[in-house]
């Protein structure tokens, strides 16, 4: 099976493509839409919706695994990153790729072991489990562990999917 794992934010959106063959998840690709901080925020938006979309054609992943809303202490920056949010949502939705939400503690416990690991510590058990040669930045490594945690629950459940 493969999955798409994004990251999404306003700025960076992270992406990773994981596939499990037999017992082992495999790197197909990685990297990020980075929009600079100047373009219109609407463009921006629009810019991580047509990326997605072109990732998705271009790959065709069975599902798609996002980061779900947490709580930020700025108001400005979480509906921020929920408009990002929803761009990758509705891209997923354009594409009919199955949709599947796990929370930042549920990603990093599934990873790391711990729900409070670093960004740093998750990038190191995302390069050791993919056995990838270097690492991936921290946008495209937080996407890829969002891969590989639905990969992990995929096996226990399937009613994570987000309900259209």
């Amino acid at each position: 099976m493969l999955v798409l794992g994004v990251d999404p934010g306003s700025r960076v959106t992270g992406y990773g493509l994981v596939e499990k063959k037999g017992d082992e998840m495999v790197c197909i690709h990685f990297g990020h839409i980075r929009l600079p901080a100047k373009t219109p925020f609407h463009d921006r938006i629009h810019k991580i919706f047509q990326g997605i979309v072109k990732i998705m054609n271009q790959h065709r992943p069975q599902e798609m695994a996002i980061e779900d809303v947490f709580y930020a202490k700025n108001i400005k920056s979480a509906l921020k990153l929920g408009h990002a949010r929803g761009a990758a949502l509705i891209a997923a939705v354009e594409c009919k790729i199955p949709i599947f939400e796990y929370t930042p503690l549920e990603i990093k416990k599934s990873v790391v072991g711990y729900g409070r690991a670093g960004k740093e510590q998750v990038r190191s058990m995302v390069q050791v489990i993919l056995k990838l040669k270097s690492q991936p930045d921290l946008d495209a490594s937080d996407a890829l562990a969002t891969a590989i945690c639905h990969l992990n629950w995929s096996r226990f459940e399937d009613s994570r999917s987000f309900r259209r």
